[in-house]
């Protein structure tokens, strides 16, 4: 689980342009949406759509979303659960 971890961070970072954001300040139990990140709704939905196209796991309602979105750990759990190319 840990290069879909360091995947993901950088994907976070580009999906969203995070400046001055590095994937080492990403923790992977920090709080994503409303966190220190500044990521917001419309930050989410360009997360949504990196995750259908990149992982093809679908993210079907905000209920979900606001668990899949908890944190970076979750987000991954999420991925290796439901995502036919998961990587480790």
């Amino acid at each position: 689980m840990e290069a879909l971890i360091q995947e993901l961070k950088e994907k976070i970072i580009e999906t969203i342009n995070l400046e001055g954001v590095v994937p080492d300040d990403i923790e992977i139990d920090e709080q994503l949406v409303g966190g220190e990140l500044g990521i917001d709704s419309i930050d989410v939905l360009e997360l949504v759509l990196m995750l259908e196209r990149d992982y093809a796991v679908v993210v079907k309602d905000r209920e979900l979303g606001a668990k899949v979105f908890a944190s970076l750990r979750s987000m991954a759990e999420y991925i290796q659960e439901h995502s036919p190319r998961a990587k480790g």
